[in-house]
């Protein structure tokens, strides 16, 4: 074979490696599409990438899902609520598409859109509301949803009690139709919370015990499955501190098949903190880092996720202000990290069953698919407030049934997708480990 032949081959094969999306040694396949009957005197088209194969037209606009509408119903479905819609969304959980837990800081009143009107107190050439943008943020600001302001989460909001917030329903139990059961178990506990932030089930717990963290009150409850009653509480509620009986806003929850518990802690502290299966102290690890670009193995700013992977024994953690994902032991001895990229935020950290790791990027609107070691596979998302876009995914979970709930904390609001006929299985994100209570 001459030189002219041997280069065009190693160009070839070349091309070839570089599109197989190759992730260690298990590129994710292209998905060829359908092209139909080629036009009299044109060339093949090439194949395609698609979450559905085939598809004529249109875009991925919400990924390999479609959104399911009028769910979960309007706050106005509750007697008394007509007036009321919902706070920022801080998290979500699906034990089963019929009972779906959502967290929220409390309600906002219902607001209709107002006409542009100058606004020239801020500065010439400026009107509000912006058009296509939203009207307000849920989450953000002196008279948002509460719980976001001082050091306490109630000091430095300026709003007043039932004029610009109520602090009701922090715990929403939907059904898949979207209609809201076990609202007076739930109620009663309203004033546990001053800014409930993780809703979870241990899925090696037959008990399905209900876990809540709650960052402003340093604290993470544990319910019975009924929501009837507070069986231990870790942490000193209402008291920061960093030993092992405080916490300074936890953030999210993982555990080990023995009951074994990790507490990533969290927006002030900067650690990880292991309990064993009965609640006791363990050991903890983690320094204040520098972000945004602090590479130091096992210093953090804002700890925001933790997933303990049962297979290799390997703890994920969040370092969402330096943009990537560290990677421990589980008594903390430092093993890889990655980035997600720059800009990213990454808000939610999820180990799916088929051992892959989901991320809902803030910075970006995107839900990014790693596998373990770091490499980066797809994405689907934009930012935005219509149905399919997202505003701050602060929470995501997907049920049995594979439909996937995203909580965004600045939308206000729970969305819920339903897979898309034909859409690609490695483009969906996996179901949960369910090992107790399938």
């Amino acid at each position: 074979m001459d030189r002219r032949k041997v280069g065009i081959t190693l160009f070839a094969s070349a091309a070839i490696a570089a599109t197989g999306l190759w992730t260690g040694m298990h590129p994710l396949p292209l998905v060829a599409q359908s092209r139909g009957k080629a036009p009299v005197g044109s060339a093949a088209r090439p194949a395609g990438f698609a979450a559905v194969a085939g598809q004529k037209g249109g875009q991925d606009y919400t990924g390999p899902y479609d959104v399911v509408p009028d769910w979960p119903k309007p706050l106005s479905q509750i007697k008394g609520h007509d007036q009321w819609t919902f706070g920022a969304m801080q998290g979500v959980f699906a034990e089963s598409p019929n009972r779906v837990f959502i967290l929220m800081r409390g309600e906002l009143p219902v607001v209709k859109r107002p006409p542009e009107t100058r606004v020239p107190q801020f500065g010439p050439s400026l009107t509000f509301p912006v058009p296509q943008a939203p009207l307000r943020n849920a989450s953000v600001g002196p008279l948002a949803s509460p719980g976001n302001q001082g050091t306490d989460g109630w000091n430095g909001w300026e709003g007043t009690m039932g004029v610009d917030a109520r602090w009701e329903h922090c715990v929403l139990v939907v059904d898949a139709q979207g209609n809201y059961i076990e609202e007076d178990v739930w109620n009663k506990w309203n004033d546990k919370f001053r800014r409930p932030h993780t809703v979870a089930i241990n899925p090696y717990d037959p008990e399905k015990h209900i876990w809540i963290v709650d960052d402003r009150m340093h604290a993470v409850y544990k319910f019975t499955h009924d929501g009837k009653t507070l069986v231990q509480t870790l942490g000193t509620p209402g008291v920061p501190g960093n030993d092992d009986k405080h916490f300074n806003r936890p953030t999210f929850l993982s555990w080990k098949p023995d009951s074994t518990l990790f507490v990533s802690d969290g927006y002030a502290n900067t650690r990880v903190v292991k309990f064993d299966k009965d609640g006791k102290f363990l050991l903890t690890w983690g320094e204040k880092g520098n972000p945004p670009d602090d590479t130091r193995p096992g210093y953090f700013d804002a700890v925001h996720g933790v997933q303990y992977d049962p297979a290799t024994g390997r703890v994920y953690v969040t370092d969402r202000s330096s943009h990537r994902i560290q990677v421990f032991d589980e008594n903390g001895k430092f093993i890889d990290q990655f980035s997600t990229g720059k800009p990213s935020t990454p808000q939610v950290l999820y180990l799916s069953a088929d051992k892959y790791l989901w991320i809902a990027d803030n910075e970006t609107s995107k839900i990014l698919k790693y596998d373990t070691e770091g490499h980066f596979l797809y994405s689907w998302g934009s930012g935005g407030q219509f149905p399919g876009q997202f505003w701050n995914v602060h929470g995501f979970s997907v049920d049995q049934e594979g439909n996937f709930y995203a909580a965004e904390v600045n939308n206000g609001r729970i969305e819920k997708f339903r897979p898309r006929a034909g859409a690609n299985k490695d483009m969906l994100i996996g179901q949960p480990i369910r090992s107790a209570w399938k």
